[in-house]
């Protein structure tokens, strides 16, 4: 067996560490914290990870593709998702409904694969009612002032939405403490790391072999005392 081989064999998973059923990530913060910087940043660590595309009913806007940005679905098809219980979470959002097909995200959590949702806190609410071991992330800004600052640097809402944002941001803020974890995105790179290191403790976690996997390497075990 040549050096390659024995490199390749040695990253496989093995004992205790054998494939597992994957984990889902819920990712909750306001709008205009960051959550999209992070994740685009965070990028080549989540590139085994899936990223859950939401449904919506809202028209689609030029540039945008059917499943890529969205599923650009009609309101009557998503009125039937919502009666057959094929949506994992969803909301109506000014006139439009958005929401997170089920099938695609258990086909991944079944094959092993992690997965992470980007939601607003009604949806992830209604993901940790449905699935009580997602683990949920909380994104929040260094201080309201410095979420103001950004939302202002967009350029692109009147005052009174501003104030609206910023009303919506504080409520989501107020409801941190139903969340797993909290990070603080000051300086990206730091809240990317952070991500990260929650992300490999939740892999870590031993809650997550399973009484098969710890038979099978019982059995595998010499018996008596070495």
């Amino acid at each position: 067996m040549d050096h390659d081989t024995d490199e390749a064999d040695a990253l496989q998973p093995s004992g205790l560490a054998t494939k597992r059923r994957g984990i889902l990530f819920v990712m909750t913060g306001a709008s205009g914290v960051g959550k999209d910087t992070i994740r685009s940043a965070a990028a080549p660590f989540l590139a085994e990870m899936v990223y859950s595309i939401s449904a919506t009913t809202r028209g689609q806007r030029p540039g945008e593709q059917h499943g890529v940005q969205y599923y650009f679905i009609g309101r009557e098809q998503f009125e039937q998702m919502i009666a057959g219980q094929a949506l994992l979470e969803y909301a109506d959002y000014v006139g439009d409904y958005y929401g997170t097909p089920v099938a695609p995200v258990k086909e991944a959590l079944a094959r092993g694969q992690d997965v992470l949702l980007e939601l607003e806190l009604v949806g992830a609410r209604q993901v940790k009612k449905r699935v009580p071991e997602a683990v949920m992330l909380f994104i929040a800004p260094p201080s309201l002032e410095e979420l103001e600052r950004r939302l202002r640097g967009r350029g692109t809402d009147s005052e009174e939405k501003m104030q609206k944002r910023l009303a919506r941001a504080r409520e989501e803020i107020r409801a941190l403490r139903e969340f797993d974890y909290l990070i603080v995105n000051d300086e990206v790179g730091r809240a990317v790391t952070e991500l990260e290191s929650i992300i490999r403790a939740e892999r870590a976690r031993a809650k997550l072999v399973t009484d098969a996997q710890l038979a099978e390497f019982l059995r595998g075990g010499h018996d008596g005392n070495d």
